[in-house]
């Protein structure tokens, strides 16, 4: 069994800061690539950052130079650093993780964390 347990997640005021965790659990061979998405109500899902296992990164343009993805690969972790946070930030955040298992590899995501950026 796999898991992916986000943590972070918060009320902040715009401008301000947050960083979210996601710790991946389980009978792990590896793991690819990793990111972050979020969702906004009435809004579909939307990649926000993703990393790959050597370090390469991936942002979306209302994000760039206000988050940083990072990640532990010794503990199975990524994060996200979000700086300057507007209220348009404000979703439901997900990670995601493509690992390796014995035999196979597959897409695993985390159950959410709530952002709400607000005054």
């Amino acid at each position: 069994q796999v898991q992916l347990v986000e943590s972070g997640g918060g009320l902040v005021q715009p401008g301000g800061s947050l960083r979210l965790s996601c710790a991946a659990s389980g009978n792990i061979v590896g793991i690819d690539n990793m990111g972050w998405y979020r969702q906004a109500p009435g809004k579909e899902r939307e990649l926000v950052a993703a990393t790959t296992s050597g370090g390469g990164t991936n942002y979306a343009d209302s994000v760039k130079g206000r988050f940083t993805i990072s990640r532990d690969n010794a503990k199975n972790m990524v994060y996200l650093q979000m700086n300057k946070l507007k209220p348009e930030d404000t979703a439901v955040y997900y990670c995601n993780a493509d690992i390796r298992r014995s035999g196979y590899s597959r897409r695993y995501w985390g159950q959410g964390t709530q952002v709400t950026v607000s005054s």
